[in-house]
């Protein structure tokens, strides 16, 4: 892939914590490009530095060494109020708690991020990604009388109103039902299909990463290997492997 095909990339990217015998890697020298209009997500075992990675990759953490580019953006490299403005502009976010204002209805809680930055929203974009989502008889529903499934597609059709270059979710599914979760993959799935979004997204279910068009293997904080239009299967094979696989000491 080419640098200009990617949204985002990775470049060399370690996160240490502690210091000295107590030093840990919770990433050790990840390269990784997330190309535009694709579908990818990254599992490991717990501990493996996936949401570190993540959490790097949007910008709402910092690399002990490394580079983060979006597009042509050095992340790492830009001031804390430019970083906010990047991040509210051109990052999306869905995350496992839904984080949605339980003051604000559905419809105002997909709209907060325009508002919050004095936009308004492009209203035959807000209708698709509603009728998307199918939500567009409960706009008017606080999140408390939505189901769980309701408000994460709520909080997936946040994330995209702003056309963002790329949206990051972190275990989207975690505190769903199967059919729940189904619907928010699905939803997932269409914007980048049929809308070029791309998505970046952390799983540790072999059946949400189906649903991606490539899957990135963390073990130890360090890339393992990946998968091109990953099946249940044959994530959960790979998975077991890492699994069995003896630790490696950093």
């Amino acid at each position: 892939m080419g640098v200009a095909d990617a949204a985002v990339r990775a470049v060399g990217v370690w996160k240490r914590y502690g210091g000295g015998q107590t030093q840990v890697n919770a990433l050790a020298d990840v390269s990784a490009d997330f190309g535009k209009g694709r579908f990818t997500a990254i599992m490991g075992p717990s501990g493996s530095g996936k949401s570190t990675l993540l959490h790097c990759l949007a910008g709402l953490d910092k690399p002990s060494d490394g580079s983060v580019f979006l597009g042509d953006v050095d992340l790492t490299k830009v001031p804390e109020k430019q970083l906010t403005h990047l991040r509210r502009d051109r990052i999306g976010f869905v995350f496992q708690a839904f984080n949605l204002v339980p003051t604000l209805t559905a419809l105002e809680n997909i709209t907060l991020p325009l508002d919050l930055a004095g936009r308004k929203p492009d209203q035959d974009w807000l209708t698709t990604v509603i009728d998307t989502i199918g939500l567009t008889d409960r706009l008017s529903h606080k999140p408390s009388e939505l189901s769980g499934g309701q408000q994460q597609r709520v909080a997936c059709a946040r994330a995209l109103v702003s056309r963002p270059d790329v949206v990051f979710a972190d275990e989207p599914t975690g505190n769903l039902d199967s059919r729940s979760s189904a619907d928010v993959l699905d939803f997932l799935h269409r914007s980048v299909r049929d809308f070029g979004q791309t998505v970046v997204m952390v799983t540790h279910d072999p059946s949400a990463a189906s649903y991606s068009d490539r899957v990135l293997f963390l073990a130890d904080g360090t890339l393992q290997s990946e998968l091109i239009d990953p099946t249940a299967e044959s994530v959960l094979d790979t998975m077991k492997k890492l699994d069995s696989a003896p630790a490696e000491q950093h």
